[in-house]
């Protein structure tokens, strides 16, 4: 359920930028009496319309995240605060410039963010992040935590740099496309292969 969570917001910006892409005409209207006050120029295009109303959603999802954990008393993780950061200043960009450029660049950022509050956790301070996460529901020697925590470190790492080769290289819509479908599918299949290598190292319980 937090997986699904976490990615509502993203789903939300994927329906948002595959209905207006079908409705460019609507699209520019709406974009342009909308945002027209924060745009430059003050008119949207068919062509970027698409991605400005998007990138609204998905800050407004972001923020809707926030408040509904706050009223519910539950403690708001700082990668949700900073996603909203990055996602409020990169979109306000892009919706400024009337460029998809910045907001290309948030899932990077993030990315670059979680693997290095990871590393710098581990080298810096001594504390390993995924042991800190996981470390509860499971034993491991030290060694093999470290092993996890730089192998997140890698995959994060790695994202980044996909998700920009994907941006720049390709149309806007199959960035959408993979930012969804291709951000999720790689971690599942990062989470499945952790469980796999984890599932092999676990301290036998010698407790009872």
């Amino acid at each position: 359920m937090k997986i699904l969570f976490d990615f509502l917001p993203i789903a939300l910006f994927f329906g948002m930028f595959k209905y207006a892409e079908g409705h460019k005409d609507w699209a520019a209207g709406t974009a342009t009496d909308w945002l027209g006050f924060m745009v430059s120029g003050g008119v949207v295009g068919p062509a970027e319309a698409p991605v400005l109303l998007a990138t609204v959603v998905v800050i407004v999802a972001t923020l809707a995240q926030i408040l509904w954990l706050k009223a519910r008393g539950r403690k708001v993780d700082t990668m949700l605060w900073v996603s909203l950061a990055l996602v409020t200043a990169l979109g306000s960009a892009t919706i400024y410039f009337h460029s998809e450029s910045f907001i290309k660049w948030k899932p990077t950022v993030l990315y670059w963010v979680m693997g290095a509050s990871l590393l710098v956790g581990e080298l810096v301070f001594r504390k390993n992040g995924i042991k800190s996460l996981m470390g509860a529901q499971m034993s491991l020697p030290d060694a093999v935590w470290r092993k996890v925590n730089f192998s997140w470190v890698t995959f994060f790492a790695a994202m980044g740099f996909l998700n920009l080769w994907v941006a720049f290289n390709f149309p806007t819509s199959t960035w959408v496309n993979f930012k969804l479908f291709g951000g999720m599918g790689l971690m599942l299949v990062f989470v499945l292969a952790q469980a796999f290598f984890l599932n092999k190292h676990i301290k036998p319980d010698t407790t009872s």
